[in-house]
């Protein structure tokens, strides 16, 4: 279900003019079509006052989901850089999260991170056209939300040595 490239181009400008709520609105709007296209069923909860935007279901597992975006690269880099935090540059927890979703806009690519992940970080930088990318196994992830097992229903094991 990706979007052709005319399609990106021309809603990336109208998404450049929009300020840091809108942008923030727009990309859980994505990320609750994307979900749902994937067979997850998708909530929004009332209001914003929890840690995360989105509750996601699959099968009898539900996760709560923090919902990020970028648009535009670091200077002089090749990378986005994916800030991790909330407004009063406070980190997210596993206790409070169980995803954070990353949604590169111009290159119309999700990364899945699991909180673990993400947890005390204030940022993220990704790279979506290398493989090389040290964060490369959470592009498009989707199986991490996913049960691993009838009887877990924790993600999968992660790897953080090498973040």
């Amino acid at each position: 279900m990706a979007f052709s490239k005319e399609t990106i181009e021309s809603e990336l400008q109208h998404t450049a003019k929009l300020n840091k709520k809108n942008l923030g609105e727009l990309a859980e709007l994505s990320f609750m079509r994307k979900a749902a296209s994937l067979g997850f069923a998708v909530a929004k909860p009332w209001g914003d006052s929890d840690r995360y935007d989105v509750i996601v279901r699959f099968d009898k597992i539900f996760w709560r989901v923090q919902v990020k975006s970028v648009i535009t690269t670091q200077p002089s880099r090749h990378s986005y850089r994916v800030k991790t935090t909330r407004g009063c540059n406070s980190t997210y927890s596993a206790d409070e999260i169980d995803f954070l979703v990353a949604y590169v806009f111009p290159k119309d690519v999700w990364y899945v991170f699991p909180a673990v992940i993400i947890e005390g970080r204030d940022s993220v930088c990704v790279r979506p056209e290398s493989k090389k990318c040290r964060l490369v196994q959470y592009r498009e992830a989707w199986e991490l939300m996913k049960p691993v097992s009838a009887s877990g229903g924790s993600p999968a094991a992660v790897d953080t040595s090498e973040i």
